[in-house]
């Protein structure tokens, strides 16, 4: 993206709440710093109970953006539960014409991978609310030297290979509550070469067992290149035993490449990675 770029906001999950306002006025205003022309969209806030719209106002509000040929970026700046309601609302060739690129996170991860198995169009695994959490300052260097200078800075984070030596492919995945709401649906990605990106907020060992086995059965371990760990806050903050790495092996097998990282999930200092882009992992020395 170029200074002075549009970019809009949305919030195609779960609305924010009133209360919120004056956080979000000051996310436009780091934006608008750091050389953006953020653009909010009309489905922000709550209007009744958790919605800010229905399916088909939030799917339209979103792709009143990508028909916009200014628009560069979409932010959406919500998480929870119902971002996969505007999936078929949504109009897929537009969105595959546009050269808007999706931010997003958490439930997003139904949205950035429904674009990618519908259109092959990239998408960002990033909550650009992050710009002003605790970690701001680290957060909004890293993003305008990757968005405005194309260096690596938010896109690059340390990872280790915990099982083989290394894998190669396509990453696909995120949030794995949110991933599995796909399963099933026509806006499941073909997971044939992929690396499956696994990360989570909430959930302890049964829940992650749950999920994991759903993946078993309906064979993404068997179709896989590798699996990338990102942070599993619950998990972790509950030193929760058996740990998500010893699930994730009992279930996948000592076949597969494991990677895990410390970068990618729902921390404040969260890097960014591309759904949709091919990344190689390789054991250090």
């Amino acid at each position: 993206m170029k200074k002075s770029s549009k970019a809009a906001i949305v919030a195609c999950s779960n609305a924010q709440p009133q209360a919120n306002r004056e956080k979000l006025n000051k996310l436009k205003a780091v934006l608008s710093d750091i050389g953006l022309n953020p653009v909010f969209g009309d489905c922000i806030y709550e209007k009744e109970s958790v919605f800010a719209g229905t399916g088909k106002e939030r799917a339209e509000s979103l792709m009143r953006f990508y028909r916009d040929p200014e628009i560069e970026a979409v932010f959406d700046i919500s998480g929870g539960d119902i971002a996969n309601e505007i999936l078929p609302y949504l109009d897929y060739s537009v969105i595959a014409r546009s050269n808007a690129v999706f931010w997003g996170y958490s439930d997003l991860t139904t949205v950035i991978n429904a674009i990618y198995a519908m259109t092959g169009k990239q998408s960002v695994l990033f909550q650009v609310r992050n710009l002003i959490s605790r970690d701001a300052q680290k957060q909004k260097a890293d993003f305008t030297a990757s968005v405005f200078e194309e260096k690596p800075d938010l896109f690059s984070f340390r990872y280790e290979m915990i099982q083989k030596d290394s894998m190669q492919g396509v990453v696909a995945g995120g949030n794995i509550r949110c991933l599995l709401k796909l399963a099933g649906t026509r806006y499941w990605p073909d997971m044939n070469g992929k690396i499956l990106l696994l990360e989570s907020l909430g959930g302890l060992v049964p829940q992650m067992t749950a999920y994991l086995n759903q993946l078993k059965q309906i064979g993404v371990f068997e179709q896989v290149n590798g699996i990338l760990l990102g942070t599993f806050t619950k998990m972790e903050e509950e030193k929760a035993v058996p740990s998500m790495t010893e699930l994730v092996r009992r279930c996948a097998g000592e076949r597969l490449p494991i990677a895990r990282t410390e970068e990618i999930g729902h921390g404040i200092n969260a890097k960014a990675i591309v759904i949709g882009r091919e990344m190689n992992f390789t054991k250090f020395s």
